[in-house]
């Protein structure tokens, strides 16, 4: 089809490289808080220097700079101490990297959009694969407005990324504004304040194996003992030998615990870190470590019992089971969350509704089929002009953190994930699937016409059903099917089953028969003890 993209070939999901779990550090003393208070926070003033020394290095930042950086941190921490915080801060610094450089992209895409539109003339109508002209006068004032506006801000970002120059804040961005809207935040100055030095402090350190329990820093005993080694300045605060405090309460991992367990016992690397939760008055305890990446299942092989195809949206997950041959089978199924609240509360929702999916997924020996969605470029107002509510839509679907839950709980479960081309999934879905899935009992909506177009491209068929049979009689005439079932599918375009027995028009008439009734010869009585049955039509390539 002419002014279509070249979709691309579905491909199987690589499996998480990590593991990461959280407990929570209870039955703590007054003491121990205080403990874990002043560290953290020496810690972090330790790190917001070095981030300050890092962002200032920019471009020109090298290995001897590294080491001369952790060279200073060492006495007023220690050397472990220093290698995890300046690791935390190159770190950051990349990831502010990554952000400046998805920064300049979108807006790269909002000056190309408002060009475009102000070179139509006002009131033109768009299309479906580019906007049209703005629709008055004074809104095409304002877009060249924008327009000049965002060609200087692009200028200045371009500037800063040339320059290897970030902007980052301890604690994050969000929180720091939120200094000046308390009242909107619901929340006092000292309680902000807690909040910020809590955001701000520095307790993680990095695994390393062959040491005693995979962290000579922030070490846990398989029993769950919890030590820290203090810096330099804090030594005298130590209970134990070897300027560590050890921690009252104990711990415990419920979920991962075993894996967690094999590892400290073989002294291979844990990283650990620790925060505070001040709204809860609480502290965790995070553990991460990296895992070998796992064979990817053949896409072949993931294809052998069917796939169950699911489309994202912004409230719910829609959901189809197929078959090999990209056959529907029974009802579809939805999986719904509710993405407003605060974070833990929306990714609690998302975890759920993945948890359910995937059990389903795994009772019917199933690979999950989703989109390889990526709406960064889509949420831009420049691409949408007034559409606010589909901009919302888009902004609302939780591609990211969805597809990360997704492929982490897929291989905690065996399940292999497809991910397919995006590329006119709905369209054709409710285009050749909607109305054939709709019975009197069951109306299939957009989504799951979207699901089983999903499904399908990830079998490796086409989305469009079986076409109509030939015009005339006989096949050799107009043509095959354009879309026919496998050689050998046994199906309708096969030949009729042999029965055996005499044809039912190979048996002589009766003749007393005949004259008794005196039928005519225009009418024939054509009776048969064998019928034959058409197969329902195989949806197959």
């Amino acid at each position: 089809m002419g002014g279509l993209r070249e979709t691309a070939a579905p491909f199987v999901v690589p499996g998480p490289s990590g593991v990461a779990i959280r407990t929570r550090l209870k039955h703590l003393s007054r003491e121990d808080e205080m403990v874990l208070r002043q560290v953290g926070d020496h810690l972090g003033t330790l790190a917001a220097r070095d981030l300050k020394t890092r962002c200032a290095a920019g471009l020109e930042h090298d290995s001897e700079q590294w080491a001369q950086r952790k060279s200073i941190l060492t006495p007023e921490s220690s050397s472990r101490w220093a290698g995890s915080v300046t690791k935390a801060s190159h770190d950051q610094w990349a990831l502010a990297r990554r952000g400046q450089h998805a920064h300049i992209k979108s807006l790269q895409a909002g000056i190309a959009t408002i060009s475009h539109r102000l070179s139509l003339p006002v009131g033109e109508k768009g299309s479906r694969r580019a906007p049209g002209g703005y629709r008055s006068r004074r809104e095409w004032h304002a877009k060249s407005r924008r327009l000049h506006l965002l060609q200087e801000r692009l200028e200045r970002v371009r500037a800063d990324w040339e320059a290897g120059r970030v902007r980052v804040a301890r604690g994050g961005k969000r929180l720091l504004n939120t200094r000046h809207h308390l009242q909107q935040a619901g929340l006092s100055e000292p309680e902000w304040r807690e909040r910020w030095q809590a955001e701000r402090r520095f307790l993680q350190a990095d695994g390393e194996s062959g040491k005693r329990f995979g962290n000579e820093t922030v070490r846990v005993t398989p029993d769950g003992e919890v030590s820290i080694k203090l810096p330099a300045p804090l030594a005298h605060l130590a209970n134990a030998p070897h300027s560590r405090y050890v921690l009252v309460g104990r711990v415990s991992f419920a979920y991962r615990g075993e894996r967690w367990g094999d590892r400290v016992s073989a002294n291979r690397a844990v990283a650990y870190r620790i925060h505070e939760d001040t709204t809860r008055g609480r502290w965790y305890l995070t553990a991460t470590w990296t895992i070998p990446p796992a064979l990817a299942v053949p896409l072949a092989a993931a294809r052998v019992h069917g796939m169950l195809g699911v489309d994202t949206n912004a409230d719910h997950l829609a959901a189809w089971r197929l078959d090999a041959h990209g056959n529907p089978i029974g009802a579809p199924l939805r999986f719904g969350y509710d993405l407003s609240g605060t974070t833990t509360h929306r990714d609690a929702q998302v975890r759920h509704a993945l948890i359910r999916l995937l059990h389903f997924a795994a009772r019917h020996r199933l690979a999950v089929a989703i989109e390889d969605l990526d709406f960064t470029a889509e949420t831009t107002r420049e691409k949408h002009g007034r559409r606010t509510r589909f901009r919302k839509l888009i902004s609302g679907i939780p591609t990211s953190r969805l597809r990360a839950r997704l492929v982490s709980m897929a291989a905690e479960l065996g399940i292999t994930v497809v991910a397919v081309d995006p590329a006119y999934t709905s369209r054709w879905g409710a285009q050749h699937w909607q109305k054939p899935l709709t019975t009197t009992t069951r109306k299939a909506t957009r989504h799951d016409a979207a699901a089983v177009a999903i499904g399908r491209r990830a079998l490796g068929h086409p989305i469009r059903r079986r076409t109509a049979p030939p015009p005339h009689d006989r096949s050799d005439r107009a043509g095959h099917r354009t879309v026919q079932a496998r050689p050998g599918t046994p199906g309708c375009e096969g030949p009729r089953p042999r029965i055996p027995g005499p044809r039912t028009r190979s048996v002589p008439p009766d003749a007393e028969r005949k004259r008794a009734t005196r039928t005519p010869n225009t009418v024939r009585d054509v009776r048969s003890d064998h019928e034959w049955v058409q197969d329902p039509l195989l949806l197959t390539e």
